[in-house]
């Protein structure tokens, strides 16, 4: 007779920080986790901070998405976060909410998750502490720190007219991906288990619930002198459009370099692909291809093949919140 599979309401903190630790990579900070704190040796004394949480309902579906996924995408969401802004990526602090009939088990792959993201999208890149709690909503809060190597932070708002606009990183399949399930994986509004995928569908599924941002592509950018980056979270039109009034620049794109499908490269989320600008006499870093150019401000911050853009802008949690939570 097999042993029931234990939940975390039967388990103490500790017990179940220490499952946790056993599935990730040993610490590389000076004190890893098990203090209040965790201490990084940082060179040049600059640290790059970013947070992102991942939320059941608006952020994610478990009939969905495996543990591994959501452990895999917490950390690679946060990952590219580091490498837009030219840095490489060293550690994670993780904070995990969630209701006490959670299995043990799914806890586990949720840090197999954690640590397979960072040992293949960040090697180095290591989780080197965090917190648990109880929470009616499983809910997975990740803090990531990365360092700056002989190179300034590439922010939103240093493009300038005449720089080159480029992408490295795919653009739309995640909104493809998430489309696919809310059309064929819901019954009277809820989520239901994915199966029966072709070969092609699973590549798109894989880019929503495994995006795999180029976080290696973030410095590579900065070191070629990017002069503005972000990575594509919201959809290429929001993101650009940030971009562009940061800057307090234009920018235009051209549909013809976004793929087959450019309404969905411009609309769609997700993809953590990396958006940068260029000086136009160096072209795009390596990995990246050109998308637009950047003019003087005008009356638009975002232009598509020399017209305002007036499509779909992109994900807003705040507006769109309702018709993702079915």
């Amino acid at each position: 007779m097999s042993t029931p599979d234990p939940v975390v309401g039967d388990l103490t903190e500790g017990e179940i920080l220490a499952g946790i630790l056993d599935r990730l990579a040993p610490s590389r900070a000076l004190l890893g986790p098990g203090d209040d704190a965790a201490v990084l040796a940082v060179p040049g004394g600059r640290i790059v901070a970013s947070v992102d949480t991942l939320v059941h309902g608006p952020d994610f579906r478990l009939a969905w998405s495996s543990a591994t996924d959501l452990g895999w995408k917490a950390a690679a969401v946060n990952l590219a976060d580091i490498a837009a802004m030219g840095a490489r990526p060293t550690a994670l602090l993780v904070a995990l909410a969630m209701p006490d009939t959670t299995p043990v088990s799914f806890v586990h792959r949720l840090a197999d998750g954690l640590r397979s993201a960072c040992d293949e999208l960040a090697p180095g890149a290591t989780v080197e502490g965090g917190d648990l709690t109880v929470s009616d909503t499983l809910t997975i809060a990740v803090t990531a720190l990365g360092v700056l190597e002989g190179v300034e932070p590439v922010t939103r708002s240093g493009a300038q007219p005449g720089d080159v606009v480029a992408v490295c990183g795919a653009m739309g399949e995640a909104a493809r991906g998430l489309s696919l399930l809310f059309e064929r994986f819901r019954v009277d509004g809820r989520p239901v288990p994915v199966s029966g995928l072709t070969e092609a569908d699973v590549a798109l599924v894989g880019a929503q619930l495994r995006p795999r941002p180029p976080i290696a592509f973030g410095a590579v950018a900065a070191a070629h002198g990017a002069t503005a980056m972000m990575d594509v979270s919201d959809g290429l039109a929001l993101d650009a459009g940030r971009i562009a009034r940061a800057s307090r620049v234009t920018i235009e794109l051209r549909a013809d370099a976004l793929g087959q499908d450019p309404a969905t490269a411009l609309a769609g989320g997700e993809d953590h692909a990396l958006l940068a600008t260029f000086p136009a006499a160096r072209g795009p870093a390596p990995g990246f291809r050109l998308v637009g150019a950047v003019h003087a401000r005008g009356d638009h911050p975002l232009l598509v093949d020399g017209e305002p853009y007036r499509g779909r802008s992109g994900w807003d949690p705040y507006r769109d919140w309702d018709s993702a939570s079915g």
